[in-house]
């Protein structure tokens, strides 16, 4: 059976590029292109895939907010950003975000296939480049001085929460673990989320991480095997 894919895309003749290169695979299919992050989201509505290629930089919807948000509605889909620089902090936020993958656009078609089928089959695929940085933000953070400490009066409680919160369990797992309600959990999420400043998810995890509330190397782990 065939591993069917979706692909966003901004620039038309990388989409192209793209779309006509994947299709030269025998064992995958090219479902749908999109545009920016919007049409993605619109397609994956539309169209049943095992995996999309998504480009960070992108009009209306970009590449980490379409991530975010695809997580949240298909979990089981497969994603795989696309690049043409390796960013530390687009890296990252796309992780955090979901991402299974991170390969440069310049990855030869080879890398790309077998990219694929590393992330359908659980891996977390990347471009060499892309794992070099990775490895540079997780010693990174281990060696430089630590800012002025700053706990935004989380409670004992809530800091236990947004240490489960990085791992993307559900309000009903984390209340399990903690032997509180699901109702109790969302309540202190929304505490944590007031404290931080934070509109979701994503942003309340990289506060605290610029903080040092958690660590970038737990953060890159649960991501990568969640």
């Amino acid at each position: 059976m065939k591993i069917r894919i979706g692909l966003a895309e901004d620039i038309p003749h990388l989409r192209e590029a793209i779309s006509d290169s994947v299709s030269n695979f025998e064992n995958v299919e090219m479902v749908f292109t999109a545009a920016n992050g919007k049409e993605l989201i619109d397609q994956l509505k539309q169209h049943a895939v095992d995996l999309v290629l998504v480009d960070i930089n992108m009009p209306v919807m970009n590449g980490i907010e379409a991530t975010a948000l695809a997580r949240k509605q298909f979990p089981g889909l497969k994603i795989v950003m696309l690049t043409v620089f390796d960013d530390g902090n687009n890296i990252f936020n796309a992780i955090l975000a979901g991402a299974n993958g991170y390969l440069l656009k310049d990855s030869k078609p080879a890398r790309l296939l077998s990219a694929i089928e590393e992330a359908i089959e659980g891996g977390a695929p990347m471009s060499p480049q892309i794992a070099s940085k990775t490895l540079q933000l997780v010693r990174g953070n281990r060696t430089e001085a630590l800012p002025e400490k700053n706990d935004f009066d989380l409670t004992k409680r809530e800091m236990e929460i947004l240490e489960q919160l990085v791992t993307g369990e559900t309000y009903q797992a984390i209340g399990d673990k903690l032997f509180i309600s699901p109702k109790t959990v969302r309540k202190h999420i929304e505490n944590i989320y007031a404290k931080l400043q934070a509109h979701n998810k994503v942003e309340a995890i990289e506060i605290a991480r610029k903080h040092k509330l958690i660590g970038i190397a737990g953060l890159l782990l649960a991501s990568l095997i969640g």
